[in-house]
Order: structure tokens, then sequence, then C-alpha cells
């Protein structure tokens, strides 16, 4: 009577699903983050050059639209733009920061 295996693959099945589905949400969220970064750094490298053209009104929009905040520095004949946007998570993680530079036709 106590060899009696009915049963377990229904306990096995119940004790690996939570398992799966933690993997499979920390796998959608790693790839949730990598779009993000690779989206801020695209309007980034978008961004400065927009600047450099003297487009300040579009560049400004165009960070905006990806839910992060940029900020711009000249030098030596370059504008870069510094940006950074939440992950979209809801633990509490660092932001996605992107640098891209571009050169500055205004100088």
């Amino acid at each position: 009577m106590w060899r009696d295996e009915r049963g377990s693959v229904t306990a096995e099945f119940a004790v690996a699903v939570p398992a799966v589905i933690i993997v499979l949400a920390l796998c959608v969220g790693v790839l949730a983050s990598a779009a993000t970064a690779v989206r801020l750094q695209h309007v980034s490298a978008e961004s400065a050059r927009m600047l450099g053209r003297g487009d300040e009104a579009r560049a400004f929009t165009a960070v905006s639209e990806v839910g992060g905040s940029m900020s711009v520095s000249r030098a030596g004949g370059l504008v870069c733009v510094d940006s950074s946007a939440p992950l979209p998570l809801s633990v509490p993680l660092p932001p996605v920061t992107a640098r891209a530079c571009a050169l500055d036709g205004g100088e």
C-alpha cells in the first residue's frame, strides 16, 4: 500500500511549474531591459545628430518618447548626449544609460 506511486507526477508537476514560471519571467525581463538599452542608444545617437544639425526641438522629443531624460554637452566640435531611462521592470534597478556624440555643425 505504501509503494503506490499514484499522484507522484502531479506532485512533481506542482513543484516544477512555479520554477518554470519564474525562469520565464526573468527571461522576459532581461529581453525587455535589453530592448530598452538598444532603443535608448539609438535615440541618443539620433538626438546627437539632430542637435549637431541645430534641430533641438526634435532631439528632445525623441528622448522623451522613450520615457527618459537627456543632458547635452558641447566641446571640441562635438555635441554629446547622455540619456537615461528606467527599466520596464517593477524591481528597483538603476536606469539604463547611453552616450552618443556627433559633429557639431553649429560651431
